[in-house]
């Protein structure tokens, strides 16, 4: 009796222990997150003060105009609405002195996503550094490594984290949400590169299982193009009433919904101009 009571005893002990140990072990994480976060939204703040950002007025929008076939354009499509908007104006100088790997700055309406763009090599090397370079779990925000902004590809991949506390792409969960989407205020994003700023209007929003489908950034043919274009449409959660074609080029942000699933957002370009 007194041997399976040492046996019980110690069990017991040895279940404590390892709970305790669990415990300690995700307070640890969650320190780290915390601090992960703290620390990437002190640089956010550092960066919007040391940056100069601006909207200026589009002078071609008349020639925007002549240039766009209507007959392409449905009677519902709220381009003509988005296509006389401002355009945002970026001073990069500051920027590159910290990291000369910034490449774009975006803002999507709507949600708290307004940062400069980074790009690697790779795609993994921001899923673990902050902005300046150091270690960081909270990542930034980055373009894919093959994609360039001096020569458009068919389409444009921006990826970032979901933190929890809304930085990164942490809101961009906003958009699966009915006050987001049936705002058509929110329908527009907004790139300024170092050679020219340009406007996107969204066509797509969803969450899906994981799945690399929506990742192809050139095709061969246009009707191929033309059937991915269908087949993103087909898959968000609200009809934008944007008419998409094979002539475009689009916009496609990514993060995580959950480990299993992702949040996506495709835009089309409607304009740009060169700086």
């Amino acid at each position: 009796m007194k041997l399976d009571l040492k046996k019980r005893n110690i069990f017991l002990f040895g279940m404590i222990l390892l709970s305790s140990l669990v415990i300690i072990y995700s307070l640890i994480n969650i320190a780290i997150w915390l601090w992960d976060d703290y620390k990437a939204m002190k640089e956010a703040n550092q960066i919007e003060k040391d940056t100069v950002v601006t909207e200026i007025a589009d002078t071609e929008v008349a020639q925007d105009e002549k240039e766009v076939d209507e007959k392409q354009i449905s009677d519902f499509d709220p381009y003509w609405d988005f296509i006389k908007m401002n355009y945002l104006e970026v001073d990069f100088s500051n920027l590159i002195k910290v990291n000369p790997e910034v490449v774009a700055w975006i803002s999507v309406a709507g949600t708290n996503i307004n940062y400069p763009v980074v790009q690697h090599a790779d795609n993994e090397y921001y899923l673990h550094h902050s902005f300046n370079g150091s270690k960081n779990g909270a990542g930034w925000v980055f373009l894919d490594y093959r994609n360039n902004l001096e020569n458009l590809n068919k389409n444009t991949i921006i990826y970032a984290h979901n933190r929890k506390d809304g930085s990164m792409f942490g809101s961009l969960r906003r958009v699966l949400d009915s006050d987001w989407y049936e705002n058509k205020s929110n329908y527009v994003v907004k790139m300024s590169t170092k050679n020219e700023n340009n406007l996107w209007q969204v066509f797509s929003v969803y969450r899906i299982p994981v799945t690399s489908d929506y990742l192809e950034i050139n095709f061969s043919e246009d009707d191929r193009f033309f059937e991915f274009l269908n087949k993103m449409k087909e898959r968000s959660i609200y009809d934008f009433k944007t008419t998409v074609n094979a002539n475009d080029r689009i916009l496609t942000l990514s993060t995580c919904y959950n480990k299993k699933e992702r949040v996506v957002m495709h835009a089309k370009l409607i304009k740009s101009q060169k700086r």
